[in-house]
């Protein structure tokens, strides 16, 4: 038993061996699924209540978190706390990141943090619960004790948890129905993944606990495998287009599958009882320690929590090796590698189907985010052939005196002296009617209209200068019906350096050629007049970025058009994050770069064959051709 009323916190485990908590919202989704009982399929889906977390499944049979568009899966787990420490009273700890938003404690820090607080202490040291950490409540901030660097924390309210009354089960298990605790035991699935689990379970408790024999789940299992029919050749499963889900045409079983299965069920249960018996056996969720199989050969849930992570993961790879061995399709997510997420979602979609229908399904391991290549020395880092420097720098744009807003429409356009019974794109009001700009009013009669020499589209004089007024006043204009560019057009990117040279290694899909990296480097300032908010700092997450392209001749063709966008101050510019949400902070201006080195995860990395030319047409977009090239020569 636990307390008779607790707060109920679901959290999931994260790579490092962390559990980490879902918020009061999703908790609260999720008890109102287990409320529902079977009735609600069994399942829980996140994107209902967090949009952010639309990928997710959460399995409450098995107790797993599943992303379809990765194919990633996670256990998950349903922790009880008293109703009054943190969760109970809706407090969360954060610690602010080096994105610039807030990241929630580990729910066992954020309470140990709140208890401090409420204890009135100046601050806590918390060494004790495994962090090098100290938090001052003086400063609010969070001070590492090795490297002396201090972050912001900060404490909010949010909604309280999910309360919980009356006899709680002491295992995570799902109820069968909303006031069940212990549920009856349903039959056991005899399929063969279903089997091998329960074999492996059985044979690593009872290697933990000094069993010896053979399990009674074990020899059904090789028994329902010598007795399994073979099973038919399978083709590709086209999806969508030319996107099919690899599987199998034909499967090589072994000659005897009994006898893989045996050797691997026997090799890592031997391997796990030699680790598990030099270390303490695991305790449970509520702190008792994990029950051993019955006398039957029947293995309870309880006893999965006697492995450590390291032995979860061994379990769960040698599952996927006997399926394989024994005929069972795999659907490998980890070759579906396209920029698009779209691939990866249809092999989540279609597993959990073909589970559904009863068919087997082995997911292998997603593919990993490589953000950076292997070290490179100082010796290994090589100039680019035709540059003749490795390092470019940006200062303040020099503003450029004597030139009025109608002195640089002259240059671009002629007045029209009868103008068509048409509308003005920037006003909206027709041509043969003065402009309906009503902001500040510029030096010019309001029903004259201008025709654009190159593309022919005519405005308001009278809104061509309101709209010249409104940007970087660098002397070019851009139209805005089709977007062609007239003078030189520069940015608002602040001040910063932007380093360039090869490395030797290959990009995804370019094995043929080194790399060119690209830094880039801009430190937080004050923004100047051509910025949002004049005089008001601004801030610069995520530096210096590292940026991937091929050593191709298109390559070196994109790095000569980037170092022109660069000095046109064009890369970057001061505005809101789409990603964070934050304001006043520097953000990449329409020019894509690809910062994932190994992999394409994030869309952001390589293979991606089309991204040199899709970068070339933004360049193009942004007024910067080879034309552009030799312009900046001269």
């Amino acid at each position: 038993m636990l307390l008779a009323s607790a707060v109920v916190v679901w959290e999931w485990l994260n790579e490092h061996g962390r559990w980490r908590p879902y918020s009061p919202a999703v908790s609260h989704h999720i008890e109102a699924v287990i409320r529902a009982g079977p009735r609600a399929g069994g399942s829980v889906v996140l994107g209902q209540v967090d949009n952010r977390l639309s990928p997710y499944i959460i399995d409450l049979q098995s107790m797993h978190q599943f992303r379809q568009d990765t194919g990633t899966i996670r256990p998950v787990r349903r922790s009880y706390y008293d109703p009054s420490s943190a969760p109970g009273k809706g407090v969360v700890w954060e610690w602010e990141n080096d994105n610039g938003t807030w990241t929630p404690y580990d729910m066992e820090v954020g309470i140990t943090i709140q208890h401090a607080y409420e204890k009135q202490h100046p601050w806590i040291d918390l060494t004790s619960i495994g962090f090098c950490y100290i938090i001052d409540f003086s400063s609010m901030g969070q001070i590492n004790r090795q490297t002396q660097r201090k972050r912001r924390v900060r404490r909010r309210l949010d909604m309280v948890y999910p309360l919980v009354t009356g006899t709680l089960p002491k295992s995570q298990s799902w109820p069968a129905s909303p006031g069940a605790v212990n549920p009856p035991s349903a039959p056991a699935c005899t399929c063969p993944q279903c089997l091998l689990v329960m074999s492996i379970k059985a044979a690593v408790a009872a290697g933990s606990n000094g069993g010896t024999g053979v399990t009674a789940s074990q020899q059904q299992l090789q028994l329902q495998l010598q007795q399994q029919p073979q099973p038919p050749p399978r083709k590709a499963v086209s999806l969508s287009g030319s996107t099919k889900l690899p599987i199998p045409a034909s499967v090589h079983k072994p000659q005897d599958g009994a006898a893989t299965v045996r050797s691997s069920l026997k090799t890592l249960a031997s391997q796990v009882s030699r680790r598990q018996a030099a270390s303490t056996p695991a305790l449970t969720t509520t702190g008792s320690p994990a029950s051993p199989p019955s006398a039957n050969g029947k293995v309870t849930r309880a006893s999965l929590n006697t492995l450590n992570r390291t032995n979860l993961q061994r379990l769960a790879i040698a599952q996927s090796r006997v399926l394989i061995a024994s005929g069972v399709p795999t659907v490998p997510v980890k070759n579906l590698n396209g920029s698009s997420p779209v691939n990866p979602a249809l092999a989540g979609i279609t597993g959990i189907l073909m589970s559904a229908a009863g068919l087997p399904v082995c997911l292998t391991r997603p593919p990993k985010l490589v953000l950076h290549p292997p070290p490179v020395s100082k010796s290994e880092i090589k100039s680019i052939p035709g540059f003749s420097n490795t390092c470019r720098k940006t200062t303040k744009k020099q503003t450029k005196k004597g030139k009025t807003p109608e002195e640089v429409l002259k240059k671009y356009l002629q007045k029209v002296r009868h103008p068509p019974d048409e509308d003005c794109t920037i006003c909206m009001e027709r041509l043969s009617t003065p402009s309906g700009y009503k902001g500040p009013q510029p030096a010019i009669k309001p029903d004259l209209v201008g025709k654009l020499f190159k593309c022919g589209h005519m405005y308001h004089l009278h809104c061509l200068v309101a709209m010249y007024n409104n940007g970087n006043k660098d002397g070019s204009l851009q139209c805005p019906t089709c977007k062609t560019i007239y003078g030189v057009k520069t940015g608002t990117q602040p001040p910063g350096k932007m380093e360039y040279h090869l490395i030797p290694h290959s990009l995804p899909g370019h094995l043929d050629c080194k790399t060119i990296r690209i830094i880039y480097n801009i430190p937080p300032g004050i923004q100047g007049h051509e910025h949002p908010n004049p005089g008001k700092n601004f801030t610069a997450r995520g530096f210096p970025r590292h940026c991937y392209i091929p050593d191709s001749e298109k390559g070196r063709k994109v790095l000569k058009l980037l170092l022109v966008a660069w000095d046109r101050r064009l890369i970057f510019a001061i505005g809101t994050s789409s990603t964070t949400g934050e304001s006043d902070t520097v953000i990449w201006n329409e020019i894509h770069h690809k910062t994932e080195f190994g992999s394409n995860l994030t869309g952001h990395g390589f293979p991606d064959p089309n991204y040199l030319d899709n970068v070339l047409s933004e360049l193009v977009a942004q007024g910067i051709t080879e034309e552009s090239v030799l312009q900046e020569k001269d």
